[in-house]
């Protein structure tokens, strides 16, 4: 899979996110905490969604009121429900839905995975987004500008993919296609669909990856938050289209000639 290139993302515009409801997963850190912390200071009601309490409740008390933390397990379709549920009852929409909740898993040969490391890499990256999909298209259109952001990575679109990626790079790859696949699918309605890919940032994650890279090279989930927060405007609209932080530029995926 190719991408082209075409224009990047301005700067954030002023009118902000005042007034939306959005829900951002795997908020308790880098980018999802991120996120949370841009979107709140832009007028946004934000739940914050990660599997463990603890740093949710922090980053609420942090914020305030605007963040609402929100422990869910996104493996679990009866855990997203109850997501959806509360959603419905507060709001009866949702206008900013962004899947940012994502495992690197063992990079490995793909002949070496075991099933259990495959599973558990396919189910958070991939299955857990059509599950948010599954949850909160009914309330994502009944929003006047309902917006979907899935964070993806470069490692899924390579015209030559790398090897020893394990199952990270085939769940980015399956993300892609989910998230393109429901753009067309909403393409008639208010909803927009996006995927969004940070590059090397100043992450956890990063590190795990590359303990040998100075994270003071990097940008930092901050950079990248503005950014995002540009699709997420009810005047953004482009659908099926992939950001790239590090090119600055709004992608198209391009098939086979």
């Amino acid at each position: 899979m190719e991408l082209s290139d075409e224009n990047g993302i301005a700067p954030a515009s002023a009118q902000g996110l005042r007034g939306r409801v959005a829900i951002v997963t795997g908020a308790s850190r880098g980018v999802g905490r991120a996120l949370v912390e841009e979107f709140t200071a832009q007028g946004a009601h934000v739940v914050a969604v990660a599997r463990g309490a603890e740093l949710l409740n922090e980053l609420a008390t942090k914020i305030g009121p605007a963040c609402i933390p929100f422990a869910c397990d996104l493996t679990s379709s009866e855990s997203v429900e109850n997501l959806a549920r509360f959603v419905d009852e507060k709001w009866k929409r949702l206008d900013i839905l962004i899947g940012n909740a994502a495992i690197m898993g063992p990079r490995t040969l793909v002949s070496a995975l075991d099933e259990s490391g495959w599973a558990h890499v396919i189910d958070t990256n991939v299955t857990a987004n059509w599950r948010l999909v599954h949850a909160f298209d009914r309330l994502l259109r009944a929003s006047s500008a309902g917006r979907a952001i899935f964070m993806t990575s470069g490692s899924g679109s390579r015209a030559q993919m790398a090897a020893g990626r394990g199952a990270y790079a085939i769940s980015k790859a399956a993300l892609d296609a989910l998230a393109r696949t429901y753009a067309s699918e909403t393409i008639e309605s208010a909803v927009r669909v996006m995927l969004a890919n940070p590059g090397p940032l100043r992450t956890g994650l990063r590190a795990s990856v590359a303990p040998n890279e100075d994270p003071m090279s990097l940008r930092t989930p901050a950079d990248f938050a503005p950014k995002v927060l540009e699709m997420c405007l009810e005047s953004w609209t482009q659908t099926g289209r992939i950001y790239d932080f590090p090119l600055d530029k709004v992608l198209d995926f391009v098939g086979p000639a």
